[in-house]
């Protein structure tokens, strides 16, 4: 079965790659485009693998920005934040939820990260799960609970406090109207972990706290605290 496994997501590989090649016509002039990874692709070894990382951000993600321009052409230029709201409506929640959470997910991720929020952002996690560790437990049980394919997040909330959510496929809480933006996010599909940790969730998840860039993320508490969405 795992063999299986392996040889269907070869394949799927090589689907996206078919998916990610951008017609001419988009090409010459793409409202949105793949941004480059901040870091090397083995730089988050040995806790997410560099096969991975590539697979993940040359092929997933690139098939996203290459469907969001195709549902986007004729049509006025607009910032990736912009259609977060209505995303849904317009049929953008996969193609436009997959962009932008992917541009958090690889933001708040790096070398020598993980340990500990500081600051503010370290308060705030205090007084809404009484300590870092309850918070890990429980995003950690939000990320594992989650059915098929989503993701788990670290919201801001109108008044500032930060909870924790989950949504399905490539939808995400700015496509909701209660106000809340993430400011951290773990994508739980498969195609995240499954070359390392095949059907380990957990340990992924667990291996997702090493590589968390804390520094980042309370910029972008900040940022959300005062009421913007992290652009991209």
């Amino acid at each position: 079965l795992q063999t299986d496994r392996r040889q269907a997501l070869g394949l799927s590989l090589a689907a996206l790659a078919a998916v990610g090649s951008a017609s001419p016509a988009l090409a010459d002039d793409p409202m949105f485009t793949l941004p480059p990874l901040p870091y090397a692709y083995d730089a988050l070894e040995p806790h997410i693998d560099a096969a991975t990382m590539k697979f993940h951000h040359d092929f997933h993600h690139q098939a996203y920005i290459t469907n969001l321009n195709k549902a986007m052409a004729g049509k006025p230029a607009a910032s990736l934040v912009s259609l977060m709201p209505d995303a849904k409506k317009n049929k953008l929640n996969n193609a436009g939820g997959g962009h932008y959470n992917h541009c958090l997910f690889w933001t708040t991720m790096g070398p020598k990260a993980g340990g500990t929020p500081s600051g503010v952002l370290a308060e705030k996690i205090n007084d809404a799960f009484g300590s870092f560790d309850d918070f890990k437990s429980q995003f950690s049980t939000a990320a594992a609970g989650v059915f098929g394919s989503g993701w788990a997040w670290l919201v801001v909330t109108k008044d500032g406090s930060v909870k924790i959510t989950s949504t399905p496929n490539q939808d995400n809480p700015l496509m909701d109207s209660n106000g809340e933006i993430p400011i951290l996010g773990l994508d739980v599909w498969e195609h995240a972990y499954y070359l390392k940790y095949q059907n380990r969730r957990p340990e992924y998840i667990s291996a997702f706290f090493n590589v968390i860039n804390w520094d980042k993320v309370g910029e972008y508490y900040a940022q959300a605290a005062s009421g913007k969405p992290i652009e991209f």
